[in-house]
């Protein structure tokens, strides 16, 4: 499983560190993160407690791809996937080397992103901290001891050179902290943030450039599978619900965040899981609770000092807070973590305008256009009095890591639909009874129910009613759900103010989408609402 020592050769990188520890043991990790590295800390329930410094979430505006021949075609530049000289990637990657080459020590994982053999890729990171080897070793494919010894040369490699800033004077650089992805040279390179989640979200933007580069689906979203082997996804983006309603225990998890879909079915990418620890309990999530223990990765928790027992609801450091674990330490996951043919996908929005209808019916267009345009809506920060919601709109469920147009990703999934005959399906865990500030938070329970009528076929042929302003058909009875919540316009005191609130979120999608639309066909650009 591990080896330490000068045997492991990283002259091939210019680097001449001589212990190196590969694949080391979370136990190995643990000893040397406590000795190592401030501020580390084993919690009550032996989860490593780690802090990654300055940056304690992504930053996306340091974000950079390099342009290079074999790739610049395919790449949907702008602000997401910013444009980087090769020759800056050079520099950056020189000064990662160098930085490198100054630790006493350094650790080396080697893995695998993708549970099915014909599509995933070995990566290899080279890090100076324990904390981001044992992230790493939770969040890849661990190789058996075998595969280990027949690993090779790797597909990509990562350079986490995170404790050292980039130079902000080196042309493009916008601040201390640089990430950058050279697909030519099959390297990632990180400088100025020590945030382990950008290793994460690093293998997930190679994978979603070279799924769809082989005709496969890469998806941001969670995946799990019922007694009869039905197969459900839940796309969403953060604070929707995504990772507390794919964690059913009557159902098995395949995976909680990025998956491929493919001709035989859909795959994890991940071996582990990397869910948000703000407000965590065992009662409102116990699965994810039970799985922080020996070998998670606990992420700028605060932690009583005596006791070692964590403030699960301390937000002093930062509210994403983390914890990262094997995905077997959850007791129903599905391993391998693949399933077949997606049968329902349901995609999550929090609405606190309280204008979508608890669950909703997508034809494929409008599937196709709600995946663009990945909404949902949060409410306007903490300032005294703003009680006006904010419109998030993120392509695919995950824009900071797509590289190609979405339309790419909305075709491709399009394809699937139609050959597999799978259902989409809208479901609100927003407001009811009126937006943020007026009406209440639809109940957990009423969410539960709907996708429980979703996964037994109860809403496959109940009457409908057609929204006049999105299309979509909403169901007029639901079992476990009040009748009169399906239709949120009945909701409302002021049916006035419902359809002024609703034509302003109408808008606000049109003009969102404006910017897909050059590369987008008119049937998709017509399952948007209607004014």
């Amino acid at each position: 499983m591990s080896s330490q020592g000068a045997s492991f050769d990283l002259s091939q990188y210019g680097i001449t560190v001589k212990t190196i520890y590969r694949n080391a043991s979370p136990g190995q990790l643990y000893e040397l993160a406590l000795r190592h590295e401030p501020g580390t800390a084993i919690s009550s329930t032996g989860a490593l407690i780690a802090y990654s410094g300055e940056k304690t979430g992504r930053s996306p505006k340091d974000k950079r791809i390099v342009d290079e021949p074999r790739s610049r075609d395919h790449i949907w530049w702008g602000d997401v996937n910013i444009r980087m000289d090769e020759h800056i990637f050079m520099v950056n990657r020189e000064r990662a080397i160098d930085y490198l080459n100054t630790r006493p020590h350094l650790f080396v994982v080697d893995g695998y992103a993708g549970w099915d053999e014909r599509y995933r890729i070995k990566i290899r990171v080279i890090c100076s901290r324990a904390y981001h080897a044992l992230f790493m070793w939770n969040m890849l494919i661990r190789p058996s001891r075998e595969e280990l010894a027949y690993f090779g040369d790797p597909d990509y490699t990562i350079f986490n050179a995170g404790s050292f800033s980039a130079n902000r004077y080196t042309s493009g650089m916008t601040s201390k902290t640089s990430v950058a992805l050279n697909f030519a040279r099959q390297e990632f390179v990180i400088l100025g943030t020590e945030y382990a989640g950008e290793m994460k979200k690093g293998v997930f933007t190679i994978m979603n450039y070279l799924m769809p580069l082989q005709g496969q689906l890469s998806m941001h979203c969670s995946a799990n599978e019922g007694p009869e082997g039905d197969v459900s996804l839940f796309f969403g983006l953060s604070g929707t619900g995504k990772t507390t309603l794919s964690a059913d225990p009557r159902r098995k998890l395949i995976g909680d965040d990025e998956h491929v879909w493919t001709d035989r079915g859909i795959f994890n990418i991940e071996g582990g899981c990397y869910a948000k620890a703000i407000n965590l309990s065992a009662e409102s999530e116990p699965e994810i609770f039970q799985a922080i223990r020996y070998g998670a990765v606990l992420e700028n928790v605060v932690y009583d000092p005596e006791t070692r027992v964590v403030d699960y609801t301390n937000a002093s450091i930062t509210e994403n807070t983390r914890a990262s674990y094997p995905i077997e330490f959850i007791p129903n996951a599905k391993i391998p973590c693949v399933g077949g043919h997606p049968k329902n996908i349901i995609m999550l929005t929090c609405d606190a305008y309280g204008v979508f209808p608890p669950v909703a019916r997508l034809t494929k267009e409008q599937a196709m256009y709600h995946f663009m345009s990945g909404y949902t809506a949060k409410v306007a920060g903490t300032e005294v009095g703003v009680k006006e919601p904010n419109p998030t709109f993120s392509a695919c469920f995950g824009a900071p890591f797509m590289v190609w147009h979405p339309s790419k990703y909305a075709e491709l999934l399009a394809e699937r639909l139609e050959k597999h005959k799978t259902k989409t399906w809208l479901v609100n865990t927003g407001w009811t009874g009126g937006s943020y500030g007026v009406g209440r938070r639809i109940p957990l329970r009423y969410t539960r129910a709907i996708l429980d009528a979703i996964h037994d076929g109860a809403l496959d042929h109940v009457p409908t009613r057609r929204d006049p302003v999105f299309g979509f058909e909403v169901p007029l009875e639901c079992p476990g759900i009040p009748q009169e919540i399906l239709d949120p316009r009945n909701t409302w005191a002021d049916k006035s103010a419902y359809d002024a609130m609703q034509k302003k979120l109408a808008h606000h999608f049109i003009e969102n989408f404006k910017k897909y639309e050059a590369g987008t066909s008119e049937a998709i650009r017509k399952a948007g609402p209607l004014l």
